[in-house]
């Protein structure tokens, strides 16, 4: 029976937000409160639960994400991310601009989000095209496989961020596994797939052709870009080699605990923006701080809806849910790193959100993690990549690519929506990979 409750909430949970079109984070709560009720939780416990699940999860979060969309704003506005783009295709040539724009959408993808980096990249994606005339999907979609996979897989993205919260995973480990997993999956999702669709020639809006180019002197330098979007990975990854070498204890240990928390590595890393992409540059610190409150504002929704999600993991959690499921689960011949997978790739396809569907997921397979001696780490990676399955209809990413590359719903099927299936599958076989070397 309890399995049966969680089953019919979900179904309740995608209907609101997929066919109802119910804002998600009211979706979320009123199945939150369905699924207490129904499992035995009293209107008290229900309401602590909701109160200790949006504690929890946003505590660590709100700094983790306020941080990341200030530095994504910065890199954006400064020009630091024409600059990456601009200057790895001048290196690369023309025959290997796919490859350009797969470090492009990497680099710039790290700490901006998703839509964010779409919205910039594309129209320079579009440029590249009309001036090399290259097919646009074949220089387009290796991009958009990089700024995807970032975006399921790597801190201090809202989803992979918030899983590590909830599995109790290392930030900085995920980050470097994360990073291990996702270069073959940008690999055969970009370059290698978009191969394959020399055939296609969308014809985009015609104002898609004319982005806000800066002038080469409006634009940071190339070392100065890299190395701001790039310092939270630096010091994230950084100080967790080192720390596998040092003792806690010792002075330089402690310095390498400060610098390689991610609260302090995202503060160190922003303070450095505003300086070397901002004031700098001559802008103001009105300028600049205007810059940054647009940036809180733009995640305001993102954080009601892992809020939601947050609520959801706790009732599951409170009412027992979570073990009986767990219990049944973990006698299943099938890896926990597969079935959290799984699970992610199912709410996926029938909810839209990358986010929605890793976040549900996590309280689903949260008890796997202490049952199974599954790593934590790896949890969080392949449910991130499981989330990325199949983009269709439901999905804002498939409507974004469709209408702006101006492709029919069934050419967007067969090239955006093969491409995210592709990173999906083989997120999880890096995943298993990994864990069969550990």
């Amino acid at each position: 029976m309890p399995l049966i409750i969680v089953l019919l909430g979900l179904l309740v949970l995608i209907l609101l937000i997929g066919y109802v079109r119910l804002d998600t984070f009211i979706a979320f709560m009123l199945v939150s409160i369905g699924i207490g009720l129904a499992e035995g939780m009293t209107v008290e416990q229900v309401s602590v639960a909701i109160q200790k699940g949006i504690g929890d999860t946003l505590g660590f979060l709100v700094i983790i994400l306020g941080f990341g969309a200030m530095l994504g704003k910065l890199v954006a506005e400064s020009g630091a991310a024409q600059r990456i783009s601009d200057s790895l295709m001048q290196r690369f040539g023309k025959r290997y601009i796919p490859w350009a724009l797969v470090l492009t959408g990497f680099i710039v993808g790290i700490p901006m989000f998703y839509s964010v980096g779409f919205v910039i990249m594309v129209p320079l994606v579009f440029t590249v095209g009309a001036t090399t005339g290259l097919p646009l999907l074949f220089v387009g979609l290796p991009m958009l496989s990089a700024l995807s996979v970032t975006h399921g897989y790597l801190p201090p993205h809202p989803a992979p961020s918030a899983l590590a919260t909830i599995f109790g995973a290392d930030l900085g480990l995920t980050l470097l596994y994360g990073i291990l997993v996702a270069i073959p999956a940008i690999i055969l999702g970009g370059p290698v797939f978009s191969s394959t669709l020399k055939n296609y020639h969308p014809s985009p809006l015609k104002e898609f052709y004319n982005p806000v180019i800066l002038k080469e002197e409006e634009m940071p330098s190339l070392f100065n870009s890299i190395f701001t979007a790039l310092l939270p990975v630096l010091l994230l990854a950084v100080t967790t080699v080192f720390q596998l070498f040092v003792e806690k204890e010792t002075v330089f240990g402690k310095i390498l605990a400060f610098i390689g928390d991610p609260v302090m590595a995202m503060l160190i890393t922003v303070l450095v923006a505003i300086y070397t992409l901002g004031l700098r540059r001559g802008k103001s610190m009105k300028e600049v701080g205007d810059s940054l409150a647009s940036a809180i504002k733009s995640i305001a929704v993102i954080l009601l809806v892992i809020a939601g999600a947050g609520c959801l993991k706790e009732i599951l959690v409170q009412s027992g849910v979570s073990d009986y499921i767990a219990g049944h689960l973990k006698d299943l011949p099938i890896s926990p790193l597969v079935l959290a997978w799984g699970i992610a790739a199912i709410i996926r396809v029938c909810v839209g959100s990358a986010t929605v569907a890793g976040l549900t997921s996590a309280g689903i397979v949260l008890p796997l993690i202490s049952q199974t001696g599954a790593n934590p780490n790896l949890m969080v990676l392949a449910t991130g990549a499981g989330s990325l399955m199949f983009s269709h209809i439901n999905d804002a990413g498939f409507w974004m690519f469709k209408e702006y590359f101006n492709l029919s719903v069934k050419d967007t099927i067969k090239t955006w929506s093969v491409m995210e299936t592709i990173v999906s599958f083989v997120g999880l076989l890096g995943v298993l990979a990994i864990n069969a070397l550990l």
